[in-house]
């Protein structure tokens, strides 16, 4: 079935869904022979710390700088945060004395009409940022977000700046007006217009539209990486791993960030209603650090900069870095890239210091 032809029909499941959720098992299962191999994540210890009904909260360490709140995309398993001992940036704010928490999403439930993207990007953020509050006697932490993640930390951050020290975004997406970017393009003309309102989609659907929406960028930008840089397969086999461990979306979220971001780009307009005021870049007045990288076809700089223009009454550090070879996706530099730990790195923690 051509991906452009795709619903999410009836209450759990979607036409051609059975095939997609027997992709993911194929695909986790994939990732647990890896895993017995020892290519697992080499994450630094945590403790859950507080839980909600769509996230748990994980608490690395108690540094003596401001605490930060790491906010994982909803699609794929926040082991990109702690991947390798030299490639972490749990680890990179740990040395920095930071008090690190990272917020991951609970498996959505198959029946869960309220997981819309304000139960994401307000209320579990929100009570995630309330419950690092109450661990840190009431310190207001620095939120962290990439991708997408980055995408609901400064919807949140837009709507409640007030309860934050501070913004930090890599290649976070914030604008999809039409030629924002490629990838945006073409994912609005593959998904579909009116997806259902309940159900859960699979994540193995999700890369396959994003793979039809980029190839250059998630397949043979990617396949190539790993030919031409064979001293990085150490990384590659660990990224190939995270890839591997799909998680599905609820069907609501998917379907509002469909039609609210990517085709109507009501955040970067101002017009993003989360059942209060609507929200938009004027309204995130709390210090932000941007990043950006210029080779990602994901969060290219017209995805990004657009938005930082509209915010007027923000101390805002923008930087662009350079794209890096032997990280598999450009998308994953400023998480994984050797030149990113080694310069971009330091001066986050020290920014974030800063904000204590």
């Amino acid at each position: 079935m051509p991906a452009r032809d795709v619903r999410y029909a009836g209450p759990d499941r979607a036409p051609g869904s059975a095939m997609y959720e027997l992709a993911d098992a194929m695909r986790r299962a994939q990732a647990a022979m890896l895993d017995a191999a020892g290519d697992r994540p080499a994450g630094h210890p945590y403790r859950v710390a507080a839980s909600g009904e769509r996230w748990r909260l994980r608490a690395y360490g108690q540094g003596a700088g401001p605490p930060v709140l790491i906010v994982a995309a909803p699609i794929k398993r926040p082991d990109i945060w702690d991947l390798t001992p030299t490639r972490s940036v749990v680890g990179a704010c740990l040395r920095g004395g930071l008090d690190v928490h990272l917020l991951a999403w609970a498996a959505p439930a198959p029946r869960d009409s309220g997981a819309t993207l304000a139960a994401y990007a307000d209320a579990g953020i929100g009570e995630a940022v309330a419950a690092v509050r109450r661990a840190t006697g009431g310190r207001a932490p620095v939120l962290m977000g990439h991708s997408l993640g980055g995408t609901l930390a400064a919807i949140f951050a837009a709507a409640h700046a007030d309860r934050l020290a501070g913004l930090v975004l890599l290649d976070a997406p914030l604008c999809f007006a039409p030629g924002s970017s490629r990838f945006r393009d073409a994912l609005v003309a593959m998904a579909p217009r009116h997806p259902d309102s309940d159900g859960i989609v699979p994540g193995s659907l999700l890369s396959h539209l994003s793979a039809l929406a980029a190839p250059e960028t998630f397949v043979w930008a990617r396949a190539l990486d790993g030919l031409l840089h064979p001293e990085a397969h150490d990384l590659h086999t660990r990224i190939e791993r995270w890839a591997l461990a799909e998680v599905a979306l609820p069907a609501p979220l998917l379907g509002e960030m469909l039609t609210a971001l990517y085709r109507e780009d009501r955040f970067c307009r101002g017009t993003l209603d989360l059942g209060g005021p609507t929200v938009g870049p004027a309204a995130l007045r709390c210090p932000a650090f941007v990043v950006g990288n210029a080779a990602d076809a994901v969060a290219p700089p017209q995805a990004i900069d657009p938005f930082v223009a509209r915010m007027p009454g923000a101390q805002v550090r923008r930087i662009e870095i350079p794209g890096e070879p032997g990280v598999s996706l450009q998308h994953l530099v400023p998480l994984l890239g050797e030149r990113a730990h080694a310069e971009l790195w330091p001066e986050i923690t020290a920014w974030i210091a800063a904000r204590g």
